[in-house]
């Protein structure tokens, strides 16, 4: 944080310390991480899993409950750094078992407009934290 240099000390390059952004709308982490991260005008969210705010898994197993909690919990993290998911440039969506992609792509995309869709990968992962069935993390840019 703070002053760093490049090249040469004597040309300085003055760069904006990074912010925590933090929702209490959404789940603390359960872990040495933030929710999300602010460098300069892109925002880091940490993945989501299916817990409401006050830490409780939502869904137990149900998919497409588990991908509407986390969509949910993503729209709280983005709103506490003055966001919205029209912000969003790039996702990762981590999935326990890709034979619910489909159901999980259709509940993911229907939280975006029908004429934009951030880039994103899915990753089909052997186990997620709480053996939850989906986690998704996201990229936004302030305009």
């Amino acid at each position: 944080m703070g002053l760093k240099f490049s090249c040469s000390p004597s040309f300085l390059l003055f760069v904006m310390p990074n912010t925590i952004i933090y929702s209490a709308d959404a789940p603390a982490p359960i872990g040495p991480y933030s929710q999300a991260i602010q460098a300069g005008n892109t925002v880091y969210v940490s993945g989501q899993i299916p817990l409401d705010a006050g830490g409780q898994l939502v869904g137990s197993g149900d998919v497409a409950a588990e991908t509407h909690q986390v969509m949910r919990n993503l729209q709280a993290v983005l709103a506490a750094a003055g966001l919205t998911l029209l912000d969003v440039v790039k996702c990762s969506i981590f999935v326990k078992d890709l034979g619910n992609f489909g159901l999980i792509n259709e509940i993911y995309g229907s939280y975006f407009p029908a004429d934009y869709a951030p880039a994103r990968e899915t990753v089909e992962v052997s186990r997620l934290p709480k053996d939850v069935q989906v986690e998704i993390s996201c990229i936004a840019v302030k305009p």
